[in-house]
């Protein structure tokens, strides 16, 4: 039987959907390189996965409106990191528990550098799991988010979306499936990918350089004369 309790994260469902969204990102992520990586989750002592080709994480979860972990602030300051800090970003049921998602969104992308990789999961709106959802909260409204809602936000800030498709059972159970489970058309989670446009390169105008000509008037094979003569 499902029960009630205080943190949906720690409930069987949900434990096991967060390990399906990993396993379907899995291969995506693996492609990943850079210094630096920013794990904002919405679960507490949440592990980021292991990429071989990523420096280091920086680990974040949202308590009671606050950022804990390697840092504390409050949500609804901005992320405490320059532009362009990190290479990935992985906002893990993360919008869901903040009061203004497309705030932390929008500081998401800042922090993620020009060809870095924003990952965003988080348990579908139009699925049988929203109403178990609403329910295990206790009636406190939660923030689900439309993929679809967010990918078009995305592009408008300059992302490219790579993947964006429904993952986990369609219906919520304490007891693990029998089959294996993944990618599914009816699942009740979601994840998004998507990576930040490389700004493009400002070519310099090359400034043609007058030539003397020889006393002979004749220039060395491929010389091209100048405007200026």
């Amino acid at each position: 039987m499902l029960q009630r309790d205080r943190d949906i994260y720690a409930s069987a469902p949900l434990r096991r959907l967060l390990d399906e969204q990993t396993r379907v990102m899995a291969t995506d992520l693996q492609r990943c390189f850079g210094t630096h990586g920013l794990l904002l989750s919405a679960t507490i002592n949440d592990a980021p996965p292991v990429l071989p080709l990523l420096g280091s994480w920086t680990r974040l979860c949202v308590s009671n409106n606050r950022y804990r972990g390697d840092l504390h602030a409050t949500v609804d300051e901005p992320l405490p990191f320059v532009d362009d800090a990190f290479e990935l970003v992985l906002l893990r049921h993360a919008l869901e528990v903040v009061p203004a998602p497309s705030y932390v969104l929008a500081e998401a992308v800042r922090v993620l550098a020009p060809g870095g990789v924003l990952v965003v999961t988080g348990v579908h709106p139009l699925s049988v799991w929203a109403p178990w959802f609403w329910w295990r909260t206790r009636g406190r409204q939660p923030v689900l988010q439309v993929p679809l809602r967010l990918s078009l936000g995305l592009q408008q800030a300059g992302l490219e979306i790579e993947r964006a498709q429904r993952v986990g059972r369609t219906w919520p159970a304490d007891r693990p499936a029998a089959g294996p489970t993944g990618v599914n058309a009816w699942g009740g989670g979601f994840v998004l990918i998507a990576r930040k446009r490389r700004r493009m390169a400002t070519p310099l105008r090359i400034k043609p350089a007058p030539v003397r000509v020889p006393a002979n008037s004749r220039l060395s094979p491929g010389t091209r004369r100048s405007s200026a003569l």
